[in-house]
């Protein structure tokens, strides 16, 4: 599966969620690390879910740049 996740900047790194995945949050200092940490917690938060007997949410998000003048 492949989940969208949504990369913020922060004073100390980035900071990360998984919008179909509510309350799966990592950070990181730098791109690699933070996509390294939230790989690890959607792993994680899969896992919670299957152990508690739910079902896995399928991807629905998705991301497009809308342009407009400034």
């Amino acid at each position: 599966m492949k989940y969208m996740t949504v990369f913020e900047p922060t004073d100390t790194g980035l900071s990360v969620y998984v919008p179909d995945l509510p309350g799966c949050v990592s950070t990181g200092t730098d791109f690699d690390e933070a996509e390294r940490n939230i790989r690890e917690a959607i792993q994680l938060h899969l896992k919670g879910i299957r152990d508690d007997g739910g079902p896995i949410p399928e991807p629905t998000s998705f991301v497009r740049a809308i342009e407009v003048a400034s």
